[in-house]
């Protein structure tokens, strides 16, 4: 009866470290699969990162030709304002383009002597006149430069083979003395340098003034009429 006994025990202890030794080699297995999973990630996230760069790469290419193209047309664009911007604009006239003539304009009665001045375009294209030419009078006793009137009337644009006029006028010598002799005229044409020298067409002789000052003015482009 004892030996039956220790028969099932030893039985009993060599099942027991069996289903021992199975435990303990299942534990080892699940062990060893995370370190086997944790091994291959590295290998299977090599792929993903290369695609990224090239992916990356295109990214970086089309935005700089997006910004080349901005910067292109950006440009172009400034150019094209620049160029529109000078189209249309109208010279000042010039002497040498001008045909300057001059005329008694008095009318009878009047207590003040006049002089026509005419601008004649004779150049290819229209131009532009400042409000008041330069104007001096030349007599025995020196030149008499014309003050302006005071009116500021604007530019006139003179258009190709059409005149403008403009009036000077000056005291009459009704003294019945022999007064100052006027020997010519000067005209400067507007914002210009050169002068032409013309004929006096007006009374002989100016009244003797005295004091300081000039008794001849002269009014703005366009204050004697406007010719053909």
């Amino acid at each position: 009866m004892r030996v039956h006994k220790l028969t099932f025990t030893a039985l009993a202890v060599a099942a027991g470290l069996s289903l021992t030794a199975c435990q303990n080699g299942d534990d080892g297995a699940a062990q060893g699969s995370p370190s086997s999973a944790s091994t291959a990630t590295p290998a299977a996230s090599t792929p993903p990162s290369s695609g990224g760069g090239s992916s990356s790469g295109g990214s970086d290419q089309g935005g700089g030709k997006s910004s080349a193209g901005t910067g292109s047309n950006g440009k172009g664009t400034a150019a094209g304002a620049g160029t529109g911007s000078d189209k249309g604009k109208t010279d000042k006239c010039r002497t040498a383009d001008l045909e300057i003539t001059a005329i008694d304009g008095t009318v009878g009665g009047d207590t003040e002597g006049t002089v026509a001045v005419q601008l004649k375009n004779r150049g290819g294209k229209d131009c532009t006149l400042s409000e008041y030419a330069g104007v001096d009078v030349k007599t025995a006793s020196g030149s008499l430069s014309a003050k302006r009137t005071g009116e500021h009337p604007g530019a006139t644009t003179l258009k190709k083979g059409a005149a403008v006029s403009f009036g000077v006028t000056y005291p009459l010598n009704a003294s019945g003395g022999s007064g100052v002799r006027v020997t010519g005229l000067v005209v400067t044409p507007p914002d210009e340098t050169k002068s032409v020298t013309l004929a006096w067409p007006g009374a002989a002789t100016l009244p003797v003034t005295e004091g300081t000052g000039s008794p001849v003015k002269v009014g703005p482009i366009g204050s004697a009429g406007q010719g053909g």
